[in-house]
């Protein structure tokens, strides 16, 4: 993970984790996150268009590579606004489309992904001549500046700081969605309960707040994310002598979490593997030990982007469901691929047919 992010704060350590992660926060405020909800419409809406393309045509929709490629153009261009599109005019292409098209994370990808950060640093270098103000990720991390010193980020920080949001904004966020979106389509009761409450959502888009008050479609996310939850297993190092259940544990001892076993296990779920959306209804969760359910982790490192997160998957399957009825192309089973993220090990082929 160092070789691909560098020291970004999925990464890095101690004061310099304390640092950056402070330094960070502020640009995930629930208002920073409100201000995405037009982008987040406007990419939805080009591949609404393209799944009715696909659907008059009767051509089987490849919802792996489609959300892969949604959740890219998002975080792509939350991080770079319109240097998004003079990348991609210079290039000929986007640049960081390997990161959506590249399934295998090795170090030949890592190699690829490295390459790329020449060009955040030629954006970083372009907008620090021009000093225009860009109301995006790249932006408020330029301007953040540290609260004891009023230093701002160093370049290299900066840096693994835009190529760890590329990577965590993306994948996690796509790997739900093909897993919502697997088990949608194998519970038709579901899927009428979605469209029925996107049907009772007011047109336009949806600002933060609306999303959030989408409490079937939350509970199917929650629940998703439940049974495959994209991070998978997460370590800790102990920093000093500790006691795990009942087991001495050394300093610097690595600990490994499985969000997916913990959420799977009867000790805290009824019915662990049963998808039951209905569990994560208010009354239920109150009663759920806190630690029962982390698929953003937990604790001062949990996941910095959890509300980006939900927000633009709420936004999805809210205008998506609104407008078409997906089942899957084969009934071939799903293997799980336990890589850095929890994904189908094939992509997941979906029929779709407009409502």
């Amino acid at each position: 993970m160092k070789i691909l992010l560098g020291n970004g704060i999925m990464t890095s350590e101690g004061d310099l984790w304390r640092r950056q992660r402070r330094m960070i926060q502020p640009a995930f405020h629930r208002r920073v996150i409100d201000g995405f909800a037009a982008l987040i419409a406007q990419v939805n809406e080009e591949y609404a268009v393209r799944w009715e393309e696909m659907a008059a045509r009767k051509e089987p929709v490849n919802l792996t590579d489609d959300v892969s490629a949604m959740t890219l153009r998002i975080v792509l261009r939350s991080i770079f606004g319109d240097d998004l599109e003079r990348l991609e005019t210079q290039i000929g292409a986007n640049p960081f489309e390997v990161v959506a098209k590249e399934p295998a994370r090795d170090l030949k990808f890592a190699y690829k992904f490295r390459s790329l950060t020449r060009l955040v640093a030629q954006t970083v270098q372009r907008r620090r001549r021009e000093s225009a103000q860009h109301a995006d990720f790249l932006g408020m991390l330029m301007a953040a500046r540290d609260r004891d010193s009023g230093e701002p980020m160093g370049e290299r920080d900066l840096i693994d700081e835009v190529m760890t949001l590329i990577v965590a904004g993306h994948e996690t966020t796509a790997a739900a969605l093909t897993w919502a979106w697997y088990l949608i389509s194998q519970h038709p009761e579901v899927a009428a309960a979605l469209q029925a409450e996107a049907d009772r959502t007011p047109a336009g888009n949806l600002g933060l707040d609306a999303a959030e008050s989408l409490g079937y479609t939350h509970q199917v996310l929650q629940e998703a994310l439940r049974l495959y939850p994209p991070g998978w297993l997460i370590t800790r190092r102990t920093l000093e002598d500790d006691e795990l259940g009942g087991f001495p544990v050394a300093a610097r001892t690595d600990v490994f979490i499985s969000p997916y076993l913990v959420h799977r296990h009867p000790s805290f779920w009824d019915e662990p593997e049963m998808f039951k959306p209905g569990r994560f209804a208010v009354a239920d969760a109150e009663e759920r030990h806190r630690f029962a359910y982390i698929p953003f982790a937990v604790g001062p490192r949990h996941c910095i982007g959890e509300n980006l997160a939900m927000f633009e998957m709420l936004v999805h399957l809210q205008k998506m469901t609104s407008r078409f009825s997906l089942t899957r192309a084969t009934d071939d089973p799903i293997e799980l691929e336990a890589q850095i993220n929890l994904r189908p090990r094939t992509n997941l082929m979906m029929t779709v047919k407009t409502r």
